[in-house]
């Protein structure tokens, strides 16, 4: 039936049932149907007049062009952030993240899996958080304590090695060609020059010039991770060359007793306590001349 006819038999409510069938058949007819309510909503009674023929054919113009112009604009919005997430990920796919810490700085970082990391004083971690949830890997330079959720294999690549986890609480110390690896809690597994050694909860993995050897250890967490630097039998060179790294000093000398040896342990925010605590047991003198230079002396022979 004729499209024209139908609609002026519907406004005039004198469709036959054969009609209103063909009418409700044609494409526009829940819009007109809409028209018609809104016109009938505005009016406050069910017997409002629809508008004419004309009016209606207007109406239906204007609101399909506005559909149209709202679907255009959705569409252009949605093609726009498509394209915009999809460069994003492209350009950040193979992104990595590093921290770095200068001259008596730490950081702590928490990592995707919300495993904790404790970066002590000029180290470097760099990790790819966006492949972190197929692999958990990680580069270190210097020294840090990791607190690892459970998961997959979690592995920490050094320049003398590997460490190795499934979740627990390690630290890893690589400097001055030391590579050092403590394990607090769980079961590491280090991986170095074709070997592989297991350092259960308790222990502590050390290779030194080229040497390995494991040996148990009785605390809980390092020392570092208090503010303290702790000394079995060092030479009172490498003691006061940490005490300078600390707290940013210069430390002019006169000891004679090059074979002075230190065991002990001394604080990170306090000079003077730190002071006391290497030279009162070696019979040594100090004197701060101001907050950048130390002078110590009279060493016992």
């Amino acid at each position: 039936m004729d499209k024209e006819y139908l609609l002026k038999k519907w406004l005039d409510n004198n469709l036959s049932e054969a009609e209103a069938e063909a009418f409700n058949a044609l494409d526009d007819a829940k819009l007109y149907n809409e028209i018609a309510e809104e016109a009938q909503r505005f009016s406050g009674h069910h017997h409002a007049k629809v508008p004419a023929f004309e009016a209606l054919e207007s109406q239906l113009q204007n609101k399909k062009a506005s559909s149209i112009n709202w679907m255009n604009i959705a569409s252009r919005f949605a093609a726009v952030f498509v394209i915009g997430l999809t460069l994003f990920l492209f350009l950040n796919r193979d992104n990595t993240n590093t921290i770095a810490t200068d001259l008596a700085q730490k950081e702590t970082i928490t990592l995707p899996d919300n495993s904790r990391v404790e970066l002590n004083e000029l180290s470097q971690l760099t990790y790819s958080p966006s492949n972190w949830e197929n692999e958990r890997t990680l580069n270190l330079k210097g020294e840090a304590f990791f607190d690892v959720e459970k998961g997959k294999q979690f592995d920490v690549n050094t320049e003398f090695g590997k460490v190795t986890v499934l979740g627990t609480e390690f630290n890893v110390f690589t400097k001055d060609s030391i590579f050092k690896v403590t394990c607090y809690e769980g079961l590491v597994q280090v991986s170095y020059n074709d070997a592989v050694t297991k350092v259960p909860s308790g222990s502590e993995f050390i290779l030194k010039s080229g040497t390995a050897k494991k040996s148990n250890i009785a605390i809980a967490e390092p020392y570092w991770l208090k503010n303290m630097s702790v000394f079995k039998d060092a030479s009172v060179q490498a003691v006061l060359l940490e005490l300078e790294s600390q707290y940013n000093i210069t430390i002019t000398d006169s000891i004679t007793a090059n074979t002075l040896r230190f065991t002990g342990a001394f604080e990170h925010d306090n000079l003077n306590n730190a002071l006391k605590a290497i030279t009162q047991p070696l019979g040594l003198t100090y004197e701060i001349i101001n907050n950048k230079e130390v002078v110590i002396h009279n060493a016992k022979d």
